[in-house]
């Protein structure tokens, strides 16, 4: 299939479980270098749809590209291998290491090689090296030698989005990137998120609540409602349009973002 810069397509997806239509006949495209947001109101059908465009879940139908190649049967590490990196809603680190060492184990991971326990961390001095860099890229470097457990669930998120940086994927899927932080860490944190996957060339689709923060950073809005999406486009016109302001976004975003 023709990709005309399109980098991720979703074609009538559809998931069920038991009697819910979860998502239905969903489709989307996600360009090449974009910024793109999907929302929807709590049971729209963004994390099951990140579900079956990371692998996670399988559709009952409908398909799904990543360039030109049909990855819509593929296992989520075979996607990882192709270039899409996930975050997900609740936080999964290794709580026994540091910040840096948790960003170690993904550096290591892309280049296929696991962390040994019998050799000391600083052993590894290129991939610490490449760690740190990212932590400072994100302004996470005073976190280095904490143990995430001390961390707020906020700085634990950005360790997440730090490990999947790490991956050097062509696709990074966030969901729920700000959860648990609050206003001025929702906005410093997608600024730098953004920043970082421009300056990286990254292509980074999101799941947000915040809708200061999907108009003011989102290129392109994917909504969903019922399991369907509704509307898709750039947010000034997405804020134009009745149907998407009387399900969720407020008759306050009527004048635009």
């Amino acid at each position: 299939m023709a990709t005309d810069g399109t980098i991720l397509r979703a074609e009538a997806l559809s998931k069920r479980f038991g009697g819910v239509v979860a998502v239905n006949r969903a489709s989307l495209q996600v360009r090449e270098g974009s910024f793109h947001a999907v929302i929807g109101p709590n049971g729209a059908g963004k994390t099951t749809l990140f579900n079956l465009l990371s692998g996670a879940l399988l559709p009952d139908g409908g398909r799904v590209w990543f360039g030109a190649r049909d990855i819509t049967r593929l296992a989520p590490h075979r996607r990882a291998r192709l270039g899409i990196a996930r975050t997900f809603q609740i936080v999964s680190l290794f709580a026994e290491m540091t910040v840096l060492e948790n960003v170690l184990v993904a550096v290591l991971a892309r280049r296929g090689r696991i962390v040994n326990p019998l050799r000391p961390y600083l052993a590894y001095r290129d991939e610490c090296s490449e760690a740190a860099a990212i932590l400072k890229g994100l302004e996470l470097e005073r976190f280095a030698d904490w143990p995430v457990t001390s961390l707020s669930y906020g700085d634990r998120k950005f360790v997440e989005i730090a490990m999947a940086f790490a991956l050097r994927p062509r696709l990074l899927l966030l969901d729920e990137p700000t959860a648990g932080m609050g206003l001025h860490e929702r906005t410093a944190a997608m600024r730098t998120i953004r920043r970082l996957a421009a300056e990286q060339g990254l292509t980074v689709l999101f799941t947000e609540h915040d809708m200061d923060v999907v108009f003011g950073y989102a290129d392109i809005i994917t909504v969903m409602h019922q399991g369907r999406v509704i509307a898709e486009g750039p947010p000034e016109a997405i804020s134009q349009r009745a149907d998407v302001q009387e399900i969720y976004l407020g008759a306050d975003r009527s004048k635009g973002p």
